[in-house]
């Protein structure tokens, strides 16, 4: 007769806690069938939701200008972009679903606006100048952003933010190149880029973020190891970066009181308007209503591709 098996008892809440602990301490990954504490889970499905929706309604400002752009070079590199944000997406997507998020119920909460997207994606491309600045601002904003993030603790976003920030820091150069070959060209097409720069200037600056101090979420992240700089942090690290681009470029950033402090080795910078920042998250930007119903829009144009895919995909077993 053979001897008993002897089983170890399952460790309790605590000792998985502890282990928590320590591979956040050690800067090692969390994997989807690790133990997670619920706030960690919770903190990442919100923060890589919100990523995943920027991607996606990040297309429909440059997507506006498609068919408008003034060569078939430019339409075709403008294309390309909007396909990598969409791209962008869905690993985004892909990463939270591996924390028990369901793609679908994401889009649901973004339309029923339970759940954000970036406030910058609520101002509206007015002219083709524009285009050059999301790429060299905006994407830019997002690579000082996101580039940390590859070192995020959870191991399916760092590994999502690696390509993500090699084809943004494409797109950044893409959009300065851009803005270069306008500022060669006439006064007008320098005016124009001129008065992009001006109203996307402020709006980048928010993107980062409230305040440190009325940032609810961040110090949470940080010690989780999800973030690793805070706001304000990587805010000064972009103006910093974008001050000797723009003087490269040849346009003026829209602040009278930038100015670069030899004490600090920074570039100090005016007041932002958090009043409009908090009112654009609210729903009352330029284009928050025609963002949510082009988005409602494509989900409900194309519910029937998912139905006929999941058919499919049970019919045949897969």
């Amino acid at each position: 007769m053979s001897a008993p098996t002897l089983q170890r008892p399952a460790p309790d809440e605590a000792d998985l806690q502890r282990h928590f602990d320590a591979v956040i301490a050690a800067e090692h990954r969390i994997e989807p069938r690790d133990w997670m504490p619920d706030g960690y889970r919770r903190t990442l499905i919100r923060q890589i939701a919100q990523h995943a929706h920027s991607e996606i309604i990040g297309m429909q400002p440059e997507g506006d200008w498609l068919l408008a752009a003034p060569s078939l070079r430019r339409k075709a590199i403008l294309l390309a972009k909007v396909q990598d944000e969409a791209g962008h997406g869905m690993y985004l997507y892909s990463a939270a679903e591996t924390l028990g998020a369901d793609r679908a119920d994401l889009t649901d909460k973004l339309i029923e606006r339970k759940q954000k997207y970036s406030s910058i994606f609520n101002y509206p491309t007015l002219t083709y100048a524009d285009v050059g600045v999301i790429g060299w601002l905006v994407d830019g904003a997002a690579i000082c952003n996101q580039v940390p993030l590859c070192r995020s603790s959870y191991g399916p976003y760092a590994r999502a933010m690696i390509r993500i920030c090699k084809e943004e820091s494409f797109h950044q150069r893409q959009g300065y190149e851009l803005l270069m070959t306008m500022m060669r060209g006439t006064p007008e097409q320098r005016a124009m880029v001129q008065d992009a720069v001006d109203r996307w200037w402020w709006p980048s600056l928010m993107m980062f973020g409230p305040p440190d101090a009325d940032s609810p979420n961040s110090a949470q992240s940080m010690a989780w190891g999800i973030k690793r700089h805070s706001n304000d942090e990587l805010r000064q690290r972009y103006v910093d970066m974008s001050v000797p681009q723009a003087e490269v470029l040849g346009v003026t950033l829209p602040d009278p009181d930038l100015e670069y402090d030899p004490a600090t080795g920074h570039h100090r910078f005016g007041a932002i308007d958090w009043d409009e920042f908090q009112r654009v998250l609210a729903g009352d930007g330029p284009a928050n209503a025609e963002r949510i119903r082009r988005r409602r829009a494509a989900r409900d144009d194309n519910a029937w591709v998912v139905e006929a895919a999941t058919a499919y995909a049970s019919k045949h077993g897969s």
